[in-house]
């Protein structure tokens, strides 16, 4: 007959559940190598759950997510970016910001530059985590507890208060293991799309840039240069569309504050559950007790997060290609390493589907840096950016579709006068006026 912690899978009735990976969160008693589906050390567990419970402010323990992400980010060598790599930083950035006025009309929105080791980095984008991550977690908490019945969540009071906490902790457990690889591979401020670090600051990570650059057939001046080069866009383009940062932003809180929680798919799972029998409570559990279905809310700020990424990712892409044409011949490369690479996703993406699903891939990148393209030559550099001036005359999933398309009737800003053009942004903005239709 099998014992807890035997190492036998028959023991352990939360193999394979949302429960293990509860338990992985926490971090406390999880079998080992070579020991199988074996029961946690419920003892440990407890003492660990009872260290998470600490008091902290809001939906997520934020002390425990950035010890976790520092530990985590310590695992590798982190040097303090020396005083030539700032220099060399800031000299790339300069250059990139003369190469970039040629290829947009949009002024510089770089006001400092920055080297950051990876903790720095951690530290640096807390603010914005924060952001992005405490809707999400305090949406979670909320739906647990209103799942149950009114008599019941009136009885487990302090309960649930434990459980939000407990919440909190694993929440930013996660987080903080996210964020800790996270700031192994990102390269910069604006690496993964979304404003992560403070207002006009181009800052990159030359302990990672050096390792991207090993990667490559290419010098390392060049990678730096390119990669300041998508910096420095990225910065331009948040400085120049304000609303485009809260836009980013409030898809992701939007996203997170539309948790929802099925609670007859809760009962009817805990109907068929023998407390007698592990094996019942194991099936029952399999695939997710609490397995969250997006609502349409939710789907709308997935789909507006998704192809607002691609724009923007498509938009830096597109110009850094203008500025680069004639100056960087290895910059074909260049750009398709990154391409793959974001393509391909990464930690970040983990942080947040590990969460609730959600991805931060810019999956129609080429398709978006086509449209771009085809616009720019079609209409100009000022119709391409004129598409930032608001939110509404975004490109949408059905024009990525077809992005040689986009605006295929619309004339060049210069065959415009300003009349016409200011009635053409009202009709893009509002509607058609009476007299039109």
């Amino acid at each position: 007959m099998s014992t807890p912690g035997d190492g036998s899978d028959e023991s352990n009735p939360f193999k394979g559940t949302p429960f293990e990976q509860i338990f992985n969160a926490l971090g406390g008693g999880l079998p080992g190598p070579g020991q199988g589906g074996a029961m946690p050390d419920l003892g440990a567990l407890m003492g660990q759950f009872q260290a998470f419970l600490q008091p902290h402010e809001g939906p997520v323990n934020w002390t425990l997510a950035t010890d976790m992400a520092r530990k985590v980010s310590a695992q590798q060598p982190d040097p303090t970016p020396t005083q030539s790599q700032r220099d060399a930083i800031a000299d790339a950035v300069r250059l990139a910001d003369h190469w970039l006025d040629a290829a947009t009309d949009f002024p510089s929105g770089v006001t400092t530059t920055a080297a950051w080791s990876r903790a720095d980095w951690i530290v640096e984008t807390t603010e914005v985590w924060k952001r992005l991550v405490e809707p999400i977690a305090g949406s979670a908490a909320g739906a647990l507890g209103n799942a149950l019945p009114e008599e019941a969540r009136a009885m487990a009071g302090p309960l649930l208060g434990m459980l939000g906490k407990a919440t909190g902790a694993m929440v930013a457990s996660q987080v903080g293991q996210g964020v800790g690889a996270l700031s192994g591979e990102v390269l910069g401020a604006s690496d993964i799309g979304l404003p992560l670090g403070p207002d006009g600051k181009a800052a990159l990570l030359p302990t990672n840039v050096q390792r991207f650059a090993d990667e490559l057939d290419v010098s390392t001046d060049d990678v730096l240069l390119y990669l300041a080069l998508r910096e420095a866009a990225h910065q331009r383009l948040f400085a120049n569309a304000p609303w485009l940062r809260e836009h980013l932003i409030g898809a992701v809180t939007d996203y997170g504050r539309g948790i929802e929680i099925n609670t007859s798919g809760i009962e009817e799972k805990l109907r068929g559950i023998d407390p007698t029998d592990p094996a019942s409570m194991q099936s029952a559990m399999e695939g997710g007790l609490f397995d969250l279905a997006k609502s349409p809310a939710q789907q709308a700020a997935l789909e507006r997060l998704e192809i607002t990424l691609a724009l923007v990712e498509g938009w830096v892409d597109e110009v850094v290609g203008q500025a680069t044409a004639q100056r960087m011949p290895a910059a074909g490369k260049l750009q398709e390493a990154v391409r793959r690479r974001r393509a391909a996703g990464g930690p970040a993406e983990q942080v947040f589907a590990t969460l609730v699903g959600l991805e931060l891939r810019p999956r129609r990148l080429r398709d978006a840096s086509t449209l771009w393209g085809s616009l720019r030559t079609r209409q100009g550099t000022e119709a391409r950016d004129g598409v930032w001036m608001h939110p509404d005359l975004l490109p949408t999933a059905a024009d990525l579709d077809d992005p040689l398309g986009f605006r295929e009737d619309a004339a060049a800003p210069d065959s415009l006068t300003d009349e016409d053009f200011d009635a053409g942004l009202r009709e893009l903005l509002d509607g058609p006026t009476p007299d039109d239709e």
